[in-house]
């Protein structure tokens, strides 16, 4: 056979591979999506009516801050790290921002208890905060691991904790911004709970998910 025939044969029916935006652009994307999906509890409940008085509090502006921050960049990381040829440092991006959250939240507990006492530090049951950000976050979280269903055979895990960490932030800032929990031990339990339950779960389905995706690309 010749060479022009083979060369003939083994393209024919293959279709041009259409090239990925860039990262930059399709995580602003998804972010333009993230802040419809997240936005609209908000204008459909108000802002809660304390948030003026309650942001100026240090600790209460910078969690806010925080959370909104660690939501944006860990969706940024993602996107990089979903390219073979990108740093794994880019896994690095968000951890500052999410160390400041934690730290502001931390920061809210020791201010609730030096002004209220250990009464302050007693938590109670918020169900809804827990329903709120798994149940925006997870179907946040699988429309960016669609997206980056590429990643698969690359940096699975990395990207579907950060997919997760994004989600759960944002979903956090958002609940913030309606619903009222005055005290920060509670915001800590069941905040942090939920988004540490959000990367429970991407763990453990997202990464087979995004691995099975990949396959049948």
């Amino acid at each position: 056979m010749r060479t022009e025939d083979l060369i003939a044969e083994l393209t024919d029916g293959l279709r041009p591979v259409r090239r990925l935006a860039p990262p930059g652009r399709r995580a602003a994307l998804w972010l333009c999506f993230a802040a419809l999906a997240v936005g609209s509890p908000v204008a459909l409940f108000g802002l809660r009516p304390d948030l003026a008085s309650r942001l100026a509090l240090p600790h209460e502006a910078m969690q806010l801050a925080a959370s909104l921050a660690t939501g944006v960049l860990a969706a940024v990381a993602a996107f990089h790290l979903a390219l073979p040829d990108r740093s794994p440092r880019w896994a690095l991006l968000p951890l500052p921002t999410l160390a400041l959250w934690l730290g502001s939240l931390g920061w809210g507990c020791m201010a609730d208890a030096a002004r209220l006492g250990p009464g302050a530090l007693v938590l109670g049951t918020s169900w809804g905060c827990l329903r709120f950000i798994l149940g925006l976050g997870v179907p946040l979280m699988a429309t960016m691991l669609w997206a980056l269903r590429h990643a698969g055979p690359v940096r699975p895990v990395p990207v579907v904790l950060l997919g997760a960490l994004a989600a759960a932030s944002l979903c956090s800032f958002g609940l913030s911004l309606f619903h009222r929990l005055d005290a920060a031990a509670m915001v800590l339990a069941w905040h942090g709970g939920a988004t540490a339950l959000m990367l429970l779960i991407g763990w453990a389905f997202g990464r087979p998910a995004l691995i099975a995706a990949s396959a049948v690309r």
